[in-house]
């Protein structure tokens, strides 16, 4: 069937494609069903342990302490699938982008109908600030400007003429045309994107390293239990006694709180973040940001403002620089000769079809209507003090000839107070900058053309400006026989924090990216002066052949989706940890397959934000710089929680082990075990979950992407810690038998009292009230631990006997060494430093593009 632009198809024919094609909505991954969802998280090898130590506390009848083995394992499955079903949601984002409504020609008129029912074939009327709905090619245009930034990260809006494309989920933002839909759904440019985020993201760094550990735990405890069992059944003991031995000794290895302690760090972490205006959208992500080696970032909108802002003016006798960010119209214009410029910023105020918009609210932003190019042109005149309503009343436009993408040029007509008009042109200066279009001498025009060069290869985009004076309105518009009024110079500034944010990451070790679909010019001018990259350094321009191989780049510009993904693979491959920015449509894909996705809150659209594992409420990038502190803060807390469970835990095994040796038959029952490792590894190892930073945090290198978390000299630490614990509690045992005291009683309380001494000497900072939750958890504890030996029933239940006071001052006293042990062994073995990236030094100073601003 022929299409015309005129009648559109017929509502049978639509109907007849709509059958066939299907429905204009981008492709959804099935559901995936809520058993499958908890059977993956209970697939994690630490729940699987967790799983087996419940089976085995069941078996020993310790129905408390399996509850609460039971409990975190819910809380964390519960967690996870919570994640999971959060995360998904990106794809029904992405399926909501175009908007509710287009506007099509069907049977000869124009009607509103659903986006899902657009078809192929379809007559679109754009107009502005419509959302395209579908891919389309442009029939006809009358100066129709498309906003592509969500999609192609390029900052300008681009010029649709007839014979052209548009994509859909772009926005017209001035202008307007008819396009025939030539895809829809998953074939059209959001489609694509779509099944690039299908793709699933593997685990993250803590994920790894804590499955790691839960295979580690598991083998060690089982084969340290057995060696206990075969011990003791060689020795004469009981079968039933050391069979419930060796379970409650698996038990006590692992660390079953340590999922507690994540959960609670990385929660703990979150709301923090939260307060810093970074809102965690998954928890894993917390600690995430700790581990980042590498933060790739968008441009437009993250390291700038996403807003166009004139910043330079030349004249053939004067030049000036603009303050002030934003549309509003608040900043200087600082000058030798400021009245050089009336008649320049006149004529860009007259050559414009832009409008401003003040705030609704107070404290809210200026916004523009239109192209922002040119609104940034009526900003730099409010700055000037011109009014555009008076200005445009005064010298009222007659005719214009629209901007288009093979003139470069815009010019418009305006009728004279006394008589007479004036013609202006503005446009790019190449379109202008020569004869017949100007008729200044060549020497003022080869001066305009280097000041054009110069604002160019510092990332801004010029304007040239002339005018001509007639006397009588002409019939026809003739771009001929101007005068150069002279250039603007406008970019896309970068955020007054960002080089701020670019320099702490390289004080942390971290490598800043920027990978855009801007021009390259512009991307590593705004590199260059962040201090992402030198002067000089390497810019790839993905459009190029190979581009993407060979040596690491700081800057990849003119990317696509699916170059981006490429990129981050490959960052990746070289086996570091990547954090992405962005806020763009063709960031999604980016953002889900990083190591950890951010999102701006403000201006990222509804697919960055939930494809996203962190979102930037307030869009600043320093904010991520607090958010890495965070994540370093969690994982610190998780190596020290290790080191206090893993050290009681191997006490445990080597006094069970080393006792009979020492002529102690059973050093400890099976309940005094299970009851040592429920009150140490209860609230006193997930209170140190919220230990606050370690001084000095940010200004290490991240820590070596493969290293264990028990890596670093952690399991030094541990078994030199547990070293003290068993001696301690071997030699009161060993003396109290020798004096005929209770001696059993006393090593029992002398294990759990020294390991809560090492709880307290793990502190961050010690002798503060810094983490007083840990303070009353661990007093708590000791308190239970002394109930444990003078309350009948738990005398009962736990084979205890009452120590005289003299007894139990001696052993309290000795388990200071606990707390001794754990300090003395971070004086004496700090851990090492990690070997990171090379830093650099921090930047900043008024220079662009790593030269003095011209």
């Amino acid at each position: 069937m022929t299409v015309t632009p005129l009648t559109g198809l017929t509502s049978a024919e639509a109907a007849s494609r709509l059958a066939r094609d299907g429905a204009n909505l981008l492709p959804q991954q099935p559901p995936v069903p809520l058993w499958r969802r908890v059977v993956t998280q209970l697939r994690d090898p630490l729940i699987v342990v967790l799983l087996v130590a419940t089976v085995l506390t069941i078996t020993t009848g310790d129905w408390a302490d399996a509850a609460v083995i039971l409990l975190v394992i819910v809380v964390n499955t519960t967690v996870g699938v919570v994640q999971e079903i959060r995360a998904d949601r990106a794809i029904t984002a992405l399926a909501q982008l175009a908007g509710p409504e287009a506007r099509v020609v069907r049977d000869g008129r124009q009607q509103r109908i659903p986006s899902s029912d657009v078809v192929v074939g379809d007559v679109l009327i754009l107009a502005e600030g419509d959302v395209v709905p579908a891919d389309a090619e442009v029939t006809e245009s009358a100066s129709l400007l498309v906003d592509e930034s969500a999609l192609t990260g390029e900052s300008v809006p681009v010029d649709k003429r007839a014979g052209e494309r548009v994509s859909s989920g772009t926005v017209v933002v001035r202008g307007r045309g008819r396009a025939e839909v030539t895809a829809i759904g998953a074939a059209s440019t959001s489609g694509r994107i779509a099944s690039l985020m299908v793709k699933g993201a593997g685990l993250t760094p803590l994920q790894r390293r804590l499955a790691g550990v839960g295979r580690l735990l598991a083998g060690v405890a089982v084969l340290l239990s057995a060696v206990v069992l075969a011990l003791g059944l060689v020795r004469g003991q009981p079968v039933e006694l050391m069979v419930i031995t060796a379970i409650s000794l698996v038990v006590a290895a692992v660390p079953e709180s340590l999922p507690a302690v994540v959960t609670l760090s990385l929660a703990l972490g979150a709301r923090r973040m939260a307060t810093r205006n970074a809102l965690v959208r998954k928890l894993p992500a917390v600690e995430t940001l700790g581990s980042v080696t590498a933060l790739a970032t968008d441009k437009t909108g993250t390291l700038t403002e996403g807003r166009m802002v004139a910043r330079h003016l030349w004249t053939p006798r004067a030049q000036a620089t603009i303050s002030g960010t934003g549309y509003a119209p608040g900043g200087e214009i600082t000058a030798d000769e400021p009245g050089a410029f009336g008649e320049l910023l006149t004529a860009a105020v007259l050559c414009n079809d832009a409008r401003l918009s003040p705030p609704h609210d107070e404290g809210g932003e200026w916004a523009a209507l239109g192209d922002p190019t040119e609104a940034a042109l009526l900003a730099a005149a409010a700055k000037l003090g011109l009014d555009r309503r008076e200005v445009q009343t005064r010298l009222p436009r007659l005719a214009e000839l629209p901007f288009d993408s093979e003139r470069k040029r815009m010019s418009t007509l305006h009728r004279l107070p006394g008589g007479g008009a004036r013609l202006i042109c503005k446009g790019a200066p190449e379109a202008l900058l020569h004869r017949p279009v100007l008729i200044d001498d060549a020497d003022l025009l080869a001066r305009a053309a280097a000041q054009a060069d110069r604002y160019a290869r510092n990332g801004y985009r010029v304007l040239a400006v002339a005018s001509a004076d007639l006397d009588a309105v002409p019939a026809t518009l003739q771009e001929s026989g101007l005068s150069l009024l002279g250039l603007i110079a406008i970019l896309d500034p970068p955020r007054p924090a960002a080089a701020t944010a670019i320099a702490e990451c390289k004080r942390a070790g971290i490598r800043p990216i920027l990978i855009t679909g801007d021009h390259p010019g512009t991307a590593g001018a705004i590199a260059t002066e962040l201090g992402i990259i030198a002067g000089g350094d390497r810019v790839v321009d993905c459009r190029e052949p190979a581009a993407l191989g060979g040596a690491e780049a700081g800057v990849y510009a003119r990317a696509t989706p699916e170059q981006k993904l490429d990129i981050i693979q490959s960052l990746q491959a070289q086996g570091g940890v990547l954090a992405m920015t962005g806020d763009g449509v063709n960031d999604g894909p980016a953002l889900r397959r990083a190591d950890i996705g951010v999102a701006m809150g403000r201006r990222g659209t509804e697919v960055a934000r939930q494809a996203a594992d962190l979102v930037l409420a307030d869009d600043n990038l320093d904010t991520v710089v607090a958010a890495v502190e965070e994540g370093r803060r969690v994982y610190a807390n998780i190596r020290r929680f290790l080191v206090y469970g893993l050290s009681g835990g191997a006490a445990e095994i080597a006094v069970m082990l080393l006792g009979p040796f020492a002529g102690l038959p059973l050093p400890l029952l099976p309940a005094q075990i299970l009851w040592i490792n429920l009150l140490t590894h209860g609230l006193p190892g997930v209170a140190l979950g919220g230990e606050p930073t370690v001084p000095g945090a940010m200004g290490e290198p991240p820590r070596p992407p493969g290293q264990s978390i028990i890596g670093a000299g952690l399991w030094q630490r541990v078994l030199r810690i547990a070293v003290v614990l068993t001696a301690v509690t071997l030699g009161v045992a060993v003396w109290a038998a020798a004096t005929g005291r209770p001696w059993q009683s006393m090593a029992f309380f002398a294990l759990g009292a020294t390991q809560l001494g090492v709880a307290l000497g793990s502190r961050t900072r010690p002798g503060s009230l810094a983490n007083p939750m840990l303070l009353l958890a661990v007093a708590g504890a000791f308190v239970l631990q002394v109930a444990a030996l003078y309350v009948p029933p738990l005398r009962q239940l736990l084979g205890t006997q009452p120590l005289n006071a003299g007894d139990l001052l001696i052993v309290t006293a000795l388990s200071v060494l606990g707390y001794a042990a754990a300090r003395l062994d971070r004086i004496l073995h700090p851990s090492p430093r990690p070997q990171g990236p090379a830093v650099g030094p921090p930047v900043g100073g008024d220079v662009y593009a790593g030269r003095p601003l011209p």
